[in-house]
């Protein structure tokens, strides 16, 4: 139990963070070095499976990784860009935090009903997966919206 009180504050805190981030992140113009690098440093978490405590069978690794992709449509859906200038932008949007902080709820509650059958490590192990998924998936999506707008940003200005 007091695992799961400290990773659930620990979960709380990443979210809010994630938050106040997507909001600076708002007021200067985006990069792929921007889009790229959070999957790129959340990747070396995955040297938890080297503790044989966090391991899980391949079908939970299917299984988590899954539900991280399907939890990242929300995020994909909230995630726009904006030209301003010569500048590409995040546009900022208010659902984005309500989306987060659900999805953070919906996390507690499946490390609650898991949690009862899963040893913490492996609910642990199965929680990254589900995270890394979910911010992988975000991103891919995030790069190609980008790209696509960058461009567009260059035939733009090779034409005037």
């Amino acid at each position: 139990m007091f695992w799961l009180i400290i990773s659930t504050i620990g979960a709380a805190c990443m979210a809010t963070g994630m938050i106040f981030l997507r909001l600076r992140a708002a007021k200067r113009p985006a990069s792929v070095r921007k889009i790229i690098l959070p999957p790129m440093f959340m990747s070396t978490g995955a040297l938890m499976f080297v503790i044989p405590m966090f391991r899980v069978e391949w079908i939970q690794v299917l299984e988590a990784f899954s539900v991280g992709v399907l939890f990242s449509f929300l995020l994909i859906r909230t995630s726009k860009f904006e030209v301003r200038g010569d500048h590409i932008y995040l546009k900022p949007s208010r659902a984005f935090i309500f989306i987060l902080f659900g999805l953070l709820i919906l996390r507690i509650v499946l490390k609650l009903v898991i949690g009862q059958t899963v040893s913490f490590g492996e609910t642990s192990g199965m929680f990254f997966l589900l995270a890394f998924g979910m911010i992988l998936t975000w991103r891919i999506a995030m790069l190609k919206q980008f790209l696509q707008l960058e461009k567009k940003l260059q035939r733009k200005k090779d034409l005037a």
